[in-house]
């Protein structure tokens, strides 16, 4: 990597309805101000929200937020496997939205992810001849779960529900039972 690294500062003026206007500064790698505008840079800027809605579909609409294996190497594995079924689901959702004239960030991951679960039976029992007509219909059906128009989204970053209050286990459970029984 070289000692320097060439930025690009602008400002760049945010307004919201029914708030103060703000003025962020705005450094990028991106130099060429032909190719890559101001406003173009603004709005990739103000889409950095997808990347805490992918994080949040990863941890709590899978339930990746607690890991739950044992050693490191299934800990690995277990996270590969929630990147490969979020992947997976992202490329369903695309199919659908390019068969459906819609962009994929309007169509709502946790109602996909529904679908995709309430499909799974009727796809297990569907003869091989029938599988692309219940693939329309599947895509079809995860097409129409859009979002809403969200710009300039304020989500409270706050626990919904409260923790419990028992202390963690931090020893397997067979040692925490013997532990229990011997105190009774």
């Amino acid at each position: 990597m070289s000692e320097t690294l060439s930025i690009r500062e602008f400002r760049c003026r945010i307004a919201r309805p029914g708030y103060r206007t703000r003025t962020i500064v705005v450094a990028t790698t991106l130099l060429d101000a032909e190719s890559y505008s101001r406003e173009e840079i603004a709005k990739l800027y103000r889409c950095r929200w997808d990347a805490e809605i992918n994080l949040r579909s990863l941890k709590t609409m899978m339930h990746m937020d607690v890991l739950r294996c044992q050693t490191p190497e299934m800990v690995r594995k277990e996270i590969w496997a929630h990147l490969l079924a979020y992947n997976l689901i992202r490329t369903v959702i695309a199919q659908a939205a390019a068969k459906h004239g819609k962009h994929p960030r309007n169509i709502s991951f946790t109602r996909a992810m529904r679908t995709l679960e309430a499909f799974r039976p009727t796809i297990a029992h569907t003869s091989t001849e029938q599988l692309p007509t219940l693939y329309e219909h599947m895509l079809q059906a995860i097409a129409s779960h859009e979002i809403g128009n969200r710009p300039d989204r304020l989500e409270p970053r706050q626990r919904k529900r409260r923790p419990k209050p028992y202390k963690l286990m931090t020893k397997p459970r067979n040692q925490a039972r013997k532990q229990e029984a011997k105190t009774r």
